[in-house]
Protein backbone atom coordinates (compact mmCIF):
# COMPACT_ATOMS: atom_id res chain seq x y z
CA UNK A 1 0.00 0.00 0.00
CA UNK A 2 2.13 2.64 1.29
CA UNK A 3 -0.23 5.09 1.63
CA UNK A 4 -3.57 4.84 3.26
CA UNK A 5 -5.08 5.85 0.11
CA UNK A 6 -6.66 2.87 -1.95
CA UNK A 7 -4.81 2.43 -5.41
CA UNK A 8 -6.76 1.92 -8.55
CA UNK A 9 -6.10 -0.43 -11.33
CA UNK A 10 -7.52 1.96 -13.72
CA UNK A 11 -9.89 -0.66 -15.83
CA UNK A 12 -12.43 -2.42 -14.58
CA UNK A 13 -13.21 -4.15 -17.74
CA UNK A 14 -12.56 -7.53 -19.10
CA UNK A 15 -9.13 -7.29 -20.97
CA UNK A 16 -7.75 -8.59 -24.28
CA UNK A 17 -7.95 -12.65 -24.17
CA UNK A 18 -4.24 -13.21 -26.57
CA UNK A 19 -4.88 -16.11 -29.27
CA UNK A 20 -2.24 -18.18 -27.68
CA UNK A 21 -3.17 -21.49 -29.42
CA UNK A 22 -4.31 -20.08 -32.86
CA UNK A 23 -5.97 -22.51 -35.33
CA UNK A 24 -6.60 -25.46 -31.88
CA UNK A 25 -10.04 -26.73 -33.84
CA UNK A 26 -8.30 -26.94 -37.16
CA UNK A 27 -5.59 -28.30 -35.84
CA UNK A 28 -6.74 -31.04 -33.86
CA UNK A 29 -9.51 -32.04 -37.09
CA UNK A 30 -6.48 -32.52 -39.32
CA UNK A 31 -4.53 -34.67 -36.29
CA UNK A 32 -1.89 -32.72 -35.89
CA UNK A 33 -1.58 -32.09 -32.62
CA UNK A 34 -1.93 -35.83 -30.55
CA UNK A 35 -4.72 -36.27 -28.35
CA UNK A 36 -3.02 -36.14 -25.33
CA UNK A 37 -1.40 -32.90 -26.15
CA UNK A 38 -4.72 -31.62 -26.87
CA UNK A 39 -6.25 -32.62 -23.11
CA UNK A 40 -3.26 -30.71 -21.74
CA UNK A 41 -4.10 -27.50 -23.79
CA UNK A 42 -7.67 -27.60 -24.12
CA UNK A 43 -7.89 -24.53 -21.39
CA UNK A 44 -5.71 -22.49 -23.29
CA UNK A 45 -8.41 -22.17 -26.16
CA UNK A 46 -9.37 -18.46 -25.85
CA UNK A 47 -13.03 -17.87 -24.49
CA UNK A 48 -12.20 -21.25 -21.48
CA UNK A 49 -10.73 -21.01 -18.09
CA UNK A 50 -8.19 -23.22 -16.36
CA UNK A 51 -9.71 -25.69 -13.98
CA UNK A 52 -10.04 -23.80 -10.29
CA UNK A 53 -10.97 -25.22 -7.22
CA UNK A 54 -12.29 -22.64 -4.37
CA UNK A 55 -9.73 -22.04 -1.78
CA UNK A 56 -7.02 -23.56 -3.49
CA UNK A 57 -3.30 -21.49 -2.88
CA UNK A 58 -0.19 -20.93 -5.28
CA UNK A 59 2.38 -20.88 -2.70
CA UNK A 60 2.24 -24.17 -0.37
CA UNK A 61 3.02 -22.13 2.63
CA UNK A 62 0.02 -19.63 2.42
CA UNK A 63 -3.75 -19.84 4.19
CA UNK A 64 -6.67 -18.47 1.54
CA UNK A 65 -8.57 -15.61 2.43
CA UNK A 66 -10.21 -14.52 -0.38
CA UNK A 67 -10.20 -10.56 -1.08
CA UNK A 68 -13.37 -9.19 -2.75
CA UNK A 69 -13.84 -9.80 -6.33
CA UNK A 70 -14.27 -6.09 -6.81
CA UNK A 71 -10.85 -5.66 -5.91
CA UNK A 72 -9.36 -7.75 -8.66
CA UNK A 73 -9.99 -8.86 -12.45
CA UNK A 74 -10.39 -12.60 -13.62
CA UNK A 75 -8.08 -13.29 -16.24
CA UNK A 76 -5.57 -16.58 -17.02
CA UNK A 77 -2.23 -15.61 -16.02
CA UNK A 78 0.57 -16.30 -17.66
CA UNK A 79 -1.27 -17.32 -20.81
CA UNK A 80 -2.75 -14.02 -21.33
CA UNK A 81 -0.80 -11.72 -19.30
CA UNK A 82 2.91 -13.02 -19.33
CA UNK A 83 4.20 -12.51 -15.30
CA UNK A 84 7.18 -11.04 -15.10
CA UNK A 85 7.66 -9.00 -11.96
CA UNK A 86 7.20 -9.13 -8.12
CA UNK A 87 6.35 -5.96 -6.67
CA UNK A 88 6.88 -5.13 -3.15
CA UNK A 89 4.87 -3.69 -0.40
CA UNK A 90 4.26 -2.37 2.75
CA UNK A 91 0.45 -2.39 4.47
CA UNK A 92 0.73 0.97 6.17
CA UNK A 93 -1.27 -1.04 9.06
CA UNK A 94 -2.05 -4.07 10.54
CA UNK A 95 -2.19 -7.87 8.86
CA UNK A 96 -5.12 -7.44 10.18
CA UNK A 97 -6.55 -3.84 8.55
CA UNK A 98 -5.18 -4.93 5.96
CA UNK A 99 -7.14 -8.20 5.29
CA UNK A 100 -10.23 -6.62 6.23
CA UNK A 101 -9.78 -3.85 3.38
CA UNK A 102 -8.94 -5.96 0.45
CA UNK A 103 -12.11 -7.67 0.93
CA UNK A 104 -13.84 -4.41 1.28
CA UNK A 105 -15.31 -3.98 -2.38
CA UNK A 106 -15.34 -0.11 -1.85
CA UNK A 107 -11.00 0.15 -1.45
CA UNK A 108 -10.28 -0.91 -4.80
CA UNK A 109 -7.61 -2.37 -4.50
CA UNK A 110 -5.85 -5.73 -3.39
CA UNK A 111 -2.22 -7.59 -3.47
CA UNK A 112 -1.97 -11.50 -4.16
CA UNK A 113 -0.48 -11.97 -0.85
CA UNK A 114 0.20 -10.66 2.60
CA UNK A 115 2.90 -11.44 4.95
CA UNK A 116 2.46 -11.16 8.53
CA UNK A 117 5.46 -9.91 11.27
CA UNK A 118 5.37 -13.37 12.65
CA UNK A 119 5.89 -15.12 8.62
CA UNK A 120 2.32 -16.21 8.28
CA UNK A 121 1.32 -15.79 4.94
CA UNK A 122 -2.26 -15.11 3.42
CA UNK A 123 -3.22 -15.53 -0.03
CA UNK A 124 -6.28 -13.59 -1.08
CA UNK A 125 -6.13 -13.80 -5.28
CA UNK A 126 -4.97 -16.22 -7.58
CA UNK A 127 -2.04 -16.02 -9.60
CA UNK A 128 -4.25 -16.84 -12.09
CA UNK A 129 -5.93 -13.30 -11.80
CA UNK A 130 -4.66 -9.32 -11.67
CA UNK A 131 -4.59 -7.99 -8.67
CA UNK A 132 -5.15 -4.38 -8.57
CA UNK A 133 -2.32 -3.36 -6.52
CA UNK A 134 0.37 -1.21 -8.22
CA UNK A 135 -1.63 1.61 -9.41
CA UNK A 136 -0.55 0.90 -13.25
CA UNK A 137 -2.34 -1.43 -15.59
CA UNK A 138 0.55 -2.97 -17.20
CA UNK A 139 2.22 -3.76 -14.08
CA UNK A 140 -0.77 -5.14 -12.64
CA UNK A 141 -0.94 -7.33 -15.74
CA UNK A 142 2.18 -8.71 -15.21
CA UNK A 143 3.09 -9.10 -11.63
CA UNK A 144 2.44 -10.29 -8.56
CA UNK A 145 1.73 -7.98 -5.66
CA UNK A 146 3.28 -9.03 -2.15
CA UNK A 147 1.90 -6.86 0.91
CA UNK A 148 3.81 -6.66 4.37
CA UNK A 149 2.75 -5.92 7.45
CA UNK A 150 3.87 -2.94 9.32
CA UNK A 151 5.04 0.98 8.25
CA UNK A 152 7.43 2.36 5.72
CA UNK A 153 8.77 4.75 8.62
CA UNK A 154 9.05 1.76 11.42
CA UNK A 155 12.26 -0.44 10.61
CA UNK A 156 11.21 -2.88 13.70
CA UNK A 157 8.38 -4.07 11.82
CA UNK A 158 10.51 -5.85 9.32
CA UNK A 159 11.18 -8.57 10.96
CA UNK A 160 13.34 -11.56 10.86
CA UNK A 161 10.55 -14.10 10.16
CA UNK A 162 8.70 -11.61 7.53
CA UNK A 163 11.45 -11.06 5.49
CA UNK A 164 12.67 -15.33 5.40
CA UNK A 165 8.95 -15.59 5.08
CA UNK A 166 8.84 -13.50 2.12
CA UNK A 167 11.81 -14.46 0.20
CA UNK A 168 10.98 -18.24 0.36
CA UNK A 169 7.57 -16.94 -1.46
CA UNK A 170 9.33 -14.42 -3.96
CA UNK A 171 11.88 -17.04 -4.90
CA UNK A 172 8.69 -20.04 -5.34
CA UNK A 173 7.46 -16.92 -7.74
CA UNK A 174 10.51 -16.57 -9.71
CA UNK A 175 10.81 -20.41 -9.79
CA UNK A 176 7.15 -20.76 -11.07
CA UNK A 177 7.34 -18.30 -13.93
CA UNK A 178 11.09 -18.26 -14.79
CA UNK A 179 11.50 -14.43 -13.18
CA UNK A 180 15.41 -13.36 -13.28
CA UNK A 181 16.26 -13.07 -9.33
CA UNK A 182 17.13 -9.31 -9.47
CA UNK A 183 16.27 -5.61 -8.83
CA UNK A 184 14.50 -5.33 -12.22
CA UNK A 185 11.89 -7.99 -11.72
CA UNK A 186 11.69 -7.86 -7.98
CA UNK A 187 10.60 -4.44 -7.50
CA UNK A 188 8.82 -2.28 -4.99
CA UNK A 189 5.64 0.13 -5.15
CA UNK A 190 7.60 3.06 -4.96
CA UNK A 191 9.07 2.18 -8.24
CA UNK A 192 5.98 1.50 -10.24
CA UNK A 193 5.64 4.11 -13.08
CA UNK A 194 2.92 6.65 -11.98
CA UNK A 195 2.31 5.68 -8.24
CA UNK A 196 2.01 8.26 -6.35
CA UNK A 197 3.42 5.36 -3.24
CA UNK A 198 6.26 5.14 -0.86
CA UNK A 199 6.68 1.68 0.07
CA UNK A 200 8.66 -0.07 0.79
CA UNK A 201 10.19 3.00 2.22
CA UNK A 202 14.07 3.21 3.08
CA UNK A 203 14.00 0.97 5.90
CA UNK A 204 13.20 -1.83 3.34
CA UNK A 205 16.73 -3.92 3.03
CA UNK A 206 16.99 -4.80 -0.45
CA UNK A 207 20.25 -6.31 -0.01
CA UNK A 208 19.33 -8.37 2.73
CA UNK A 209 16.08 -9.64 0.96
CA UNK A 210 17.31 -10.25 -2.37
CA UNK A 211 20.25 -12.29 -0.74
CA UNK A 212 17.34 -14.27 1.05
CA UNK A 213 15.78 -14.47 -2.27
CA UNK A 214 18.59 -16.38 -3.88
CA UNK A 215 19.32 -18.55 -1.33
CA UNK A 216 15.65 -19.82 -1.25
CA UNK A 217 15.28 -19.78 -5.31
CA UNK A 218 18.43 -22.46 -5.48
CA UNK A 219 17.25 -24.09 -2.16
CA UNK A 220 14.88 -27.43 -2.70
CA UNK A 221 11.19 -26.63 -2.55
Amino acid sequence: MGQRKASSDGDRKVGRRALLIGGTVAAAGSAVLARDELARLWWRTPGVEKPRKEGEVDYAGARWVAASEANWRRADRPDDYGIDMVVVHVTQGSFDSAVKAFQDPGHRAAAHYIVRQDGHVAQMIRELDVAYHAGNRDYNERSVGIEHEGFVDRPQDFTDEMYEASARLTARICARYDIPVDREHIIGHVEVPGTDHTDPGRHWDWERYMRLVRRARTSPA
